[in-house]
């Protein structure tokens, strides 16, 4: 993160937020326990800054991006909002919160309607928030956003099933700047794109955020993507935030060992390197039952006594990184070994 956003206040404060879901078995629909998909997770975005969340399918990425939006709704903790409670308003002033924050889904396929036009998909949300008023002003509105991501004027007219995988999310993307937000969360935007389009994907995103001053909540998989786009880094595993920091500090020396895993697995295109890599035991732990203490201690190469019993909590390792985990001395040690292997 760069000093200039680093005295910028936050955009999005959330604190301790937390959300479950029942889980319900067998023919009469009993309670059968309940899955904790966000667990006491504090986050901050700032004006303009790109905050890359990742982690294993399952850890509650997702249901965290959608809570910011009030998608789902959070069993406890708080979200600012510009200094306004998400969580207090009415549904009239929620809507006029959808004004100043979207999200860009993870299938561009199955976001759009596909009885509607890209044209009529991208002016709902001019109408509706009332950015333009009159039919042609309206309509250079919506040829003024497919420039903007890149889709010829012609596109305004066409269905979805007119378009390729990157079209349909450059179209999801207009969708979402369609009302000039300030914030978007962007939900595994390019998972479900092929290698070749991502790229194209990724930095039209990135040069939307420098034009128009975005701030993103980008939910990925891909840690090099996550590197190429993001200014802060949080790392979630079974619900809770494990890791957090600037993306150059994160990448450069990882504090907790999930992150250290994570980035081992990273590959690398020059077969003259050989990196040892860092492979977890077992499996994720159930988010129904999750163990005692630190929920990652049952994978961990470098797990004590202590990590069995107490759960650790998110503190300032060193200036701007916080981690979770009793055993940052063993961390160290391991990620020396795991991100820098013989050949390097």
């Amino acid at each position: 993160m760069t000093d200039d956003l680093v005295s910028v206040p936050p955009l999005v404060c959330v604190r301790a937020l937390r959300k479950e879901f029942v889980v319900r078995r067998g023919p009469w629909r009993r309670v059968a326990g309940a899955v904790r998909a966000v667990d006491d997770v504090d986050l901050d975005v700032r004006r303009g800054e790109c905050v890359g969340l990742v982690g294993e399918s399952g850890c509650g990425k997702t249901t965290l991006g959608r809570a910011l939006l009030r998608l789902v709704e959070p069993d406890g903790g708080t979200i600012e909002f510009d200094g306004a409670d998400l969580l207090c308003l009415d549904p009239r002033e929620l809507r006029a919160f959808r004004r100043y924050a979207q999200i860009i889904f993870q299938d561009p396929f199955s976001s759009l309607n596909p009885r509607l036009t890209a044209g009529q998909a991208i002016a709902e949300g001019v109408r509706l928030h009332g950015r333009r008023s009159g039919r042609a002003a309206v309509r250079e509105r919506v040829r003024e956003l497919l420039r903007l991501v890149g889709l010829p004027a012609d596109a305004e007219s066409r269905y979805p099933h007119e378009f390729s995988g990157g079209q349909h999310q450059r179209i999801g993307i207009a969708r979402a700047l369609s009302v000039e937000p300030s914030f978007i969360v962007c939900d595994e935007p390019v998972s479900a794109l092929d290698v070749s389009v991502r790229a194209q994907i990724v930095n039209l995103l990135r040069d939307l955020q420098r034009e128009l001053g975005l701030a993103y909540l980008f939910i990925a998989h891909d840690l090099a993507v996550v590197r190429h786009l993001c200014d802060t880094v949080a790392v979630m595993y079974l619900g809770r935030i494990v890791e957090r920091s600037a993306a150059d500090s994160l990448f450069a020396a990882p504090a907790h060992p999930y992150t250290i895993a994570l980035l081992s697995a990273i590959p690398v295109p020059d077969p003259g390197v050989r990196v040892q890599r860092l492979v977890l035991a077992g499996d994720v732990p159930s988010p129904m039952c999750p163990p005692p203490g630190c929920s990652f201690h049952p994978r961990c190469p470098v797990a004590e006594a202590i990590c069995r019993k107490e759960r650790p909590a998110l503190e300032e390792a060193s200036p701007g990184h916080w981690v979770a985990c009793h055993c940052l001395g063993a961390a160290q040690e391991l990620a020396r070994n795991a991100l820098k292997g013989p050949g390097q």
